[in-house]
């Protein structure tokens, strides 16, 4: 198997951007959902509370292309994000953000995801006023900066696990597993679960053949972070515990369970009409495979850099080696998501 795509998402919910190359980190690629916007909800008593925004309830996001540009000296702290907002009708616009915002002077916001708090930046009306003329509504733009959320759910392995190769098998039982695995405290930035979320090409075929002739499915929908292509089965990523890429090693250690956002008709930033606004219902059919989220169709699994690997490079056209499988699949548990 190889490695055929790679994807960041500096801002959450906006549009991918595609790369030959990336840099792992224990917090997912580099840049990866630093940013991520929020709905203004006033009320009454002139208070306001802040909903996070996902493009499964509001589906415009996807109107918003992004792409990372350095200067030529390669220093991030220059860097910028050019936000475009391209709506199906009318012309686009664009907005640049700094990919490494001065923070000091910048009020800060409490947020919470899938009920993991941590604190963000308000990065101020320039980019608030921008976005909100955007999208018609009151909106501010939150970075992470330093802060991280805390992970709610297991990353120890729930299952019995075998190596790809038996000559390893005779001795796994005696070495310690990946210290991933052990319950170390980990974190993550606005990523919904994990740093990483990685797909399978040919359980994607698997989609594609439920839709009408002509008609395929777009990976990007999936939100992946790795795209492996080559695998002999639809579906075999269900039993990945480990993946090895060169000297990086990734610890696949939950089912990534799917919403109405794989729905969305990208071109119109609204739900799909036809058989392209079904996905889920047709995956809900059969792939209702996680004891831990039984009402909930599964696609991907969710990973965790093992340690030691942080700092290296994996690149398009990598060869990947499933190091360890599991015997049966994982149970997703992190709570309120079942």
């Amino acid at each position: 198997m190889k490695i055929s795509q790679l994807y960041v998402y500096p801002i959450k919910s906006l549009r991918a951007i595609s790369l030959p190359s990336a840099e792992v980190s224990k917090h997912g690629f580099l840049y990866d959902r630093r940013f991520m916007i929020l709905k203004v909800l006033p009320s009454e008593d002139g208070s306001r509370s802040l909903k996070n925004m996902h493009v499964a309830y509001f589906p415009e996001m996807v109107r918003f292309f992004t792409k990372i540009e350095f200067p030529e000296d390669g220093d991030a702290n220059n860097a910028k994000i050019i936000v475009t907002f391209d709506p199906p009708q009318g012309e686009s616009k664009t907005l640049n953000v700094p990919l490494v915002p001065f923070t000091a002077g910048l009020d800060t916001l409490d947020i919470n995801m899938h009920g993991s708090p941590t604190k963000a930046y308000d990065m101020g009306a320039q980019y608030d006023d921008w976005l909100s003329s955007c999208f018609g509504y009151e909106v501010v733009l939150a970075y992470l900066g330093e802060n991280k959320r805390p992970v709610l759910m297991s990353t120890n392995p729930t299952t019995k696990t075998h190596t790809s190769q038996s000559w390893l098998s005779s001795i796994t039982s005696k070495l310690p597993m990946p210290s991933v695995l052990q319950g170390e405290k980990d974190e993550i930035t606005f990523s919904d679960c994990s740093p990483y979320l990685i797909v399978s090409e040919t359980s994607l075929g698997d989609v594609s053949d439920r839709l009408p002739e002509g008609e395929e499915m777009d990976m990007t929908k999936f939100r992946p972070n790795i795209v492996v292509q080559g695998a002999e089965t639809a579906w075999d990523e269900d039993y990945w515990g480990e993946l090895t890429t060169g000297d990086t090693k990734l610890n696949l250690v939950h089912n990534c369970i799917r919403c109405q956002s794989i729905n969305i008709d990208y071109a119109t930033g609204k739900p799909a009409t036809g058989e392209q606004g079904k996905v889920l219902k047709k995956l809900q059919s059969d792939r209702r495979v996680d004891l831990g989220a039984k009402y909930k169709a599964v696609f991907g699994r969710y990973a965790f850099l093992e340690p030691g690997s942080a700092g290296r490079t994996i690149k398009v056209g990598d060869e990947v080696l499933v190091s360890r499988r599991n015997e049966e699949r994982t149970k997703f548990d992190w709570p309120g998501l079942q």
